[in-house]
């Protein structure tokens, strides 16, 4: 697998000429070498890449939105003019703002894909979710300036690398726009001179060269066929001609100076957190109790796990273990709900607390105030899924306390002795999180993301049963 070196384009000022700097690097990179692969897409919304390097009028194979749900980038890259692979704009990609907090959510997509080459990532002049996304992936990152003030706004993406503790040597000032008409009196003779001093007094790295203001290349993006026109081919008589071949070269360099990639840092990284989550998957699965809690039918052993219905832990974290699910709901149904008959699998009252069960969490303990153990009660709540109480029933264990201590014990005991009974005998302050899980695939429980879920939610109760 070739990784790919990732150049980000950003500044939160508009107006700049982050597309005109992201869209003609891609061709003077191709330029440069024409065997080398360069993709190019925006998370801008004003459809310039797709203006420039579109051939025909057929339609996208996917847009830049697709990478934010998972889609590999060469499912929806598409070769276009220049012999650059770019990727559709989308007009709709704010609308995934708000499902997205995970700034390493792009590189994970990249890492996972076969692109090679140079990636140039053009983004909006905001420092949202989908510019930090592009940040995070990058080799290096170009920001362009043209004033005191968009160079001022640098100390943001600055703050970005320092808060995600990303190290800022991919960081870039790039003076652009400037115009070369201006004059100063003094040690800095014109606008790139003041602006790159400017730059290096606030602790910022600079790319060699800038890019000038040119009416010529302002006028490249405007025409009655609405395209856009690069400068490579519309504009080679100009400064900024010799100015963007100068900062292809620089980036080229960079690419064969630069062997490990951030991408190979993300893949590292995904393999160490796979080994960790793994290994936290096995120690989880080896401290579970190996039989039923109630009927102590075996259903772990070595790496199966038999059919359960539910996963049960103490809140203590003394015991963890399943409980079949016949077991569970005759326990419920005899004891707490009052069932005056047998209900058995297949009774709609039995479907009916199935349901509810899949979109609940059960909590049995020693009810609150009832530390005598002649007069222990067992209260047996319901929450819903986002850990709030949903119900509330409470049972005296005086009324089977014989049948616990002699020689036909009740049902419930060997759950509460396991889960709920100290050593002396008597009900610990602690409680027992039942949790429904898939038949098929019980242990899912114990993967990272669902027992993370889990022991979110007995930490919000356990809060609220103090």
């Amino acid at each position: 697998m070739h990784t790919p070196y990732i150049v980000t384009i950003s500044s939160e000022k508009g107006g700049v000429g982050k597309t005109t700097l992201a869209t003609n690097l891609a061709i003077y990179l191709k330029a440069l070498h024409e065997d080398l692969p360069v993709t190019l897409f925006s998370f801008d919304n004003h459809f310039s890449v797709d203006r420039m390097f579109r051939i025909g009028k057929g339609k996208p194979r996917g847009d830049v939105s697709g990478l934010f749900r998972g889609t590999l980038p060469e499912a929806l890259a598409e070769t276009g003019e220049y012999g650059v692979q770019f990727i559709a704009s989308s007009e709709h990609l704010h609308q995934l703002r708000r499902d997205i907090d995970d700034p390493a959510l792009l590189a994970r997509t990249l890492a996972a894909s076969e692109l090679g080459g140079i990636v140039i990532i053009d983004t909006r002049p905001d420092l949202d979710i989908f510019t930090q996304n592009a940040l995070y992936t990058a080799d290096r990152v170009i920001v362009p300036v043209k004033d005191a003030p968009s160079l001022e706004n640098c100390r943001h993406i600055y703050e970005f690398f320092d808060d995600h503790k990303l190290s800022r040597r991919p960081l870039r000032v790039l003076p652009c726009l400037v115009d070369a008409r201006i004059h100063f009196d003094g040690p800095f003779r014109d606008p790139y001179q003041l602006l790159k001093a400017y730059a290096i007094n606030r602790g910022y790295r600079c790319l060699e060269g800038y890019i000038a203001k040119s009416p010529k290349v302002e006028s490249l993006n405007t025409n009655p066929e609405g395209k856009i026109y690069p400068v490579l081919t519309h504009g080679r008589h100009t400064d900024v001609h010799v100015q963007l071949a100068h900062i292809a070269r620089q980036v080229y360099l960079d690419t064969l100076e630069q062997d490990r990639r951030r991408l190979d840092e993300i893949r590292l990284g995904q393999s160490r957190e796979e080994e960790h989550r793994q290994s936290a998957f096995l120690d989880r699965r080896a401290a579970l109790a190996p039989g039923c809690l109630v009927c102590a039918r075996p259903l772990v052993s070595g790496e199966r796990v038999e059919a359960a219905g539910y996963f049960a832990q103490c809140s203590d974290q003394r015991i963890a273990g399943f409980i079949e699910e016949e077991c569970f709901a005759g326990l419920a149904f005899r004891h707490f709900y009052g069932a005056k008959r047998t209900v058995e699998p297949g009774d709609p009252l039995w479907d009916l607390f199935r349901e509810s069960a899949q979109r609940s969490y059960f909590v049995l303990r020693r009810a609150p105030h009832t530390r005598n153990f002649y007069q222990q009660q067992i209260s047996f709540y319901r929450f819903d899924e986002e850990g709030l109480e949903v119900s509330h029933k409470t049972i005296e264990l005086q009324e089977f306390e014989r049948r616990l201590l002699g020689k036909e014990r009740s049902d419930i005991f060997p759950l509460l002795e396991r889960t709920l009974f100290g050593a002396d005998g008597k009900l610990t302050d602690a409680f027992l999180l039942v949790r429904k899980v898939s038949v098929d695939l019980p242990e899912e429980i114990l993967f990272d993301e669902h027992y993370t879920r889990f022991t979110a939610i007995l930490a919000k109760i356990s809060t609220q049963l103090r």
